[in-house]
């Protein structure tokens, strides 16, 4: 039996409820790929039944595993050239100046996924910065998936993960092949840990960021589920620290709290206080 268009509203409604990632009617065939498996796991026959099961017990584990589910988990090692070229030869050479005294780093990767993006800056990190270990750096991954949290707690990848943007030197340099798969370096993985995390519900105790990345996560997010994200990421920064969203990401639109400068061919945000 389908779902009807009633179900898949109500699925949608869930959604945006849990996580505020609004889905468009348009892709209502996502839910049947992504959430037949915790049909099945739930005890229910079909999607349908699925729906039924939510509606009627509206147990809380369910809503938050069917929002879970529904995450876009897509990323991979350097995602995207520019951002990295405007780390590399702009914002990280700045941070480790201002913060050459201290030598302290904090970084957020907000929306980590499966821990690439904060593997990725931990690599770079330790390749632009000869004297990382003597200094107290911590890369901060979050997300609201509990498994792609776990995934990246692991810091292991299979060969089609390393091979999407991780060059050949820094595998070869920062992983070592176990099996089938290829584990992080004690080193890199040391300086990143992932926790769970609702970026629209209650964050958990986080430290003051010189660097948070929030990138390709506000496109589905409502404009005041926006203005609410921007409020508290600026809560969580230093004065003098750095913002960088997705490519086809803006702040102004949302906030005030944030003012845009270019370099690099990229656009990164400044914290206004």
């Amino acid at each position: 039996m389908a779902c009807t268009d009633s179900d898949y509203a109500y699925l949608r409604e869930v959604v945006m409820t849990q996580s505020a990632n609004m889905i468009d009617p348009s892709r209502n065939s996502l839910f049947d790929s992504k959430l037949t498996p915790l049909a099945r796991m739930a005890g229910a026959s079909n999607l349908e039944d699925f729906v039924h099961l939510l509606r009627s017990d509206r147990p809380a584990h369910l809503h938050r595993a069917v929002a879970e589910a529904m995450t876009i988990n897509e990323t991979s090692f350097f995602r995207d050239v520019k951002p990295f070229d405007l780390l590399r030869e702009t914002i990280l050479p700045r941070l480790i100046e201002a913060r050459r005294h201290q030598r302290s780093l904090r970084i957020w990767s907000a929306v980590s996924s499966t821990g690439q993006e904060a593997y990725s800056l931990a690599m770079m990190l330790a390749e632009h910065l000869p004297e990382i270990a003597l200094w107290d750096v911590r890369v901060i991954g979050t997300d609201i998936s509990r498994q792609v949290v776990e995934y990246a707690r692991r810091g292991r990848y299979r060969r089609l993960e390393v091979n999407r943007g991780l060059p050949a030197r820094m595998l070869l340099k920062h992983m070592t092949r176990e099996g089938e798969e290829w584990e992080m370096s004690p080193r890199i993985r040391a300086m990143c840990e992932f926790e769970c995390a609702n970026l629209c519900g209650l964050l958990p105790k986080l430290p003051v960021f010189d660097l948070v990345l929030l990138r390709n996560v506000l496109l589905y997010f409502s404009q005041e589920d926006r203005s609410v994200v921007f409020r508290d990421v600026h809560q969580h920064m230093a004065p003098d620290g750095y913002l960088l969203l997705g490519n086809a990401e803006q702040a102004e639109e949302s906030t005030n709290l944030f003012e845009v400068e270019f370099s690099a061919n990229s656009y990164f945000y400044r914290p206004v206080f």
